[in-house]
């Protein structure tokens, strides 16, 4: 249940990050039509950092959740620093944009 809560917990920290600016819609979710949608309304660069930061995170988290049933790995343990080290630079390229 701990890795569940804690994958939740990321996806919700990446949303508020994402949301903190004020864009035409705010981003709802990490699935990739939530994510290529939210770009296309807000205008942003498919090929840019933000865009790259949030798929790579989103795909990470879709991931993890798919191994949420199997003893946690070394390989699960890494992506979860990995998925903590997107948001903060999905942080960095909010806080650099607003």
């Amino acid at each position: 249940m701990s890795e569940f809560n804690n994958r939740i917990d990321a996806q919700r920290l990446i949303l508020s990050i994402v949301n903190r600016k004020r864009w035409d819609e705010e981003l709802f979710g990490l699935s990739k039509g939530t994510i290529d949608r939210w770009m296309r309304v807000n205008k942003i660069d498919s090929s840019g950092g933000l865009a790259h930061a949030i798929h790579e995170a989103a795909d990470k988290l879709f991931f993890l959740a798919n191994k949420s049933q199997e003893q946690v790995t070394e390989e699960y343990r890494l992506l979860s620093v990995e998925v903590s080290e997107l948001t903060q630079r999905i942080g960095s390229i909010i806080a650099s944009i607003s």
